[in-house]
């Protein structure tokens, strides 16, 4: 494991399976700036993550970058949700006065899942 920046980042799984996460327990106040602000700052410090981990070359075999994400008040705490509800996730936490908020993201490699075929009826 190593941190870089505050941000722990670490190789979980096997070891044909690269899978990198960020954990991280961010302040959702600050003195003398608005909540809405430190909200803000913090989507942006994620979108920011999300975004280096997308450009990241995938590793052979795989199609795409996956994100798998946990979110709560605490590492114990937290729940699974998708990447799209970490930010409205955010703001339900600033908004029930909680103080900081904990925020798993790991960057999974995933294989392209096989086409579905359509069966078309027989015309008789």
């Amino acid at each position: 494991m190593s941190e870089r920046g505050g941000i722990l980042f670490a190789l979980l799984g096997r070891a044909e399976d690269l899978v990198l996460a960020m954990k991280r327990t961010f302040r959702l106040t600050a003195e003398g700036k608005d909540p809405a602000r430190v909200r803000d700052k913090v989507r942006h410090e994620i979108n920011k993550y999300v975004k280096r981990e997308r450009r990241k070359a995938v590793p052979e075999g795989y199609f795409r970058w996956d994100m798998k994400c946990r979110m709560g008040p605490s590492d114990e705490a937290a729940g699974e949700l998708l990447l799209k509800d970490v930010s409205a996730g955010i703001d339900q936490a600033g908004n029930d006065g909680a103080t900081e908020v904990f925020v798993e993201i790991t960057a999974v490699a995933v294989k392209r899942s096989p086409k579905k075929t359509a069966v078309k009826p027989e015309s008789e």
